[in-house]
């Protein structure tokens, strides 16, 4: 009975988000077979292929990042395979755009709640855009030299792709609806059994040196964690505390911030990811090491900063007193 409280809660809590991302995802994924059907995704795909270029990616798939970033990943996922077929991509395609999309994500929500902790939203949000940019490109880069992942995908999951007819898009849309909430309820209820397990506390304790070499020690280093393990929202609300209550110096937090802006919900995010054919190194340990590399660099201009420059232009005091 002990055990089954968190699993009725977890699952209610799931329920919760379910219905609040079909509500954003449906109606998004309906209006963009329309401007696809009615050629005007093609027509303005172009606007996005300075930037697709870059990265070796169609550029229809610009709309989807756009999407993601605004909306959330939930929110692209559906539209991938829409906007550009299966067929036209290869693994590493997947895992470039993927890489995009795990970077930078949900930004006005989760952004809002990074600047409740105290650094400021624009140099957080613009942190995380460029890290994106900056970590797809080397990582395309690598790829196209060295032909990794160069072959066709080949997707665990497919959202809903190209469909000939309104009534086959429909049954698509709805295939992926439902494997949509079987995928969540997997991923919440394993969240649920590696805590009740104890095996998220160990591979917290585990990242500590990792994040020492980020610059993030001390309380923040905790905290980090359970951002970095169940997302933004668990580990900048705890921040949110702390910085309230005064027990973490506010540099610490601006970096603790950072780094999840770089790398959060790696468990849940990631396995979506990989479900729909982006490569598990590309989208986890080459994205910890970009993390950790680009947060210590963020540490090292943090220092050089003086408390009156920090203050004023990364940290918001006045947010922190008003939310306590």
């Amino acid at each position: 009975m002990v055990l089954s409280k968190p699993f009725i809660q977890n699952t209610m809590d799931t329920l919760r988000i379910y219905w609040v991302l079909i509500r954003i995802t449906v109606p998004i994924a309906i209006v963009t077979e329309v401007l696809s059907r009615l050629g005007i995704i093609k027509a303005v795909a172009p606007a996005f292929a300075p930037i697709m270029n870059v990265f070796g990616l169609p550029p229809e798939l610009g709309l989807a990042w756009l999407t993601g970033m605004l909306v959330g990943i939930w929110g692209a996922v559906p539209l991938i395979f829409t906007l550009a077929p299966a067929s036209t991509l290869s693994i590493a395609d997947v895992t470039v755009f993927s890489a995009l999309i795990l970077f930078a994500h949900g930004l006005p929500l989760e952004q809002k709640i990074i600047q409740k902790a105290g650094p400021g939203m624009t140099v957080t949000t613009l942190l995380r855009i460029i890290g994106a940019l900056v970590y797809a490109f080397i990582l395309h880069q690598v790829l196209s030299a060295t032909g990794w992942l160069s072959a066709p995908v080949h997707p665990a999951w497919l959202p809903a792709s190209n469909s000939a007819t309104w009534p086959d898009y429909f049954w698509d849309l709805g295939q992926t609806m439902v494997s949509m909430l079987v995928i969540l309820f997997l991923l919440s209820w394993g969240l649920e059994l590696l805590k009740l397990a104890g095996v998220l506390k160990l591979l917290m304790a585990a990242l500590s040196p990792l994040l020492r070499l980020a610059g993030i020690r001390g309380e923040a280093e905790h905290l980090t964690a359970v951002g970095l393990f169940l997302g933004i929202s668990y580990g900048a609300g705890l921040l949110i505390r702390e910085a309230q209550s005064n027990r973490i110096e506010p540099r610490q937090i601006f970096l603790s911030c950072a780094f999840m802006g770089f790398a959060h919900s790696i468990i849940e995010d990631t396995l979506l990811m990989i479900s729909i054919g982006a490569d598990v190194h590309g989208v986890v340990t080459g994205r910890l090491v970009f993390a950790v590399a680009a947060t210590a660099v963020v540490g090292m201009v943090l220092r050089s900063l003086s408390d009156k420059a920090f203050f004023q232009r990364l940290f918001r005091l006045n947010i922190v007193k008003a939310e306590a």
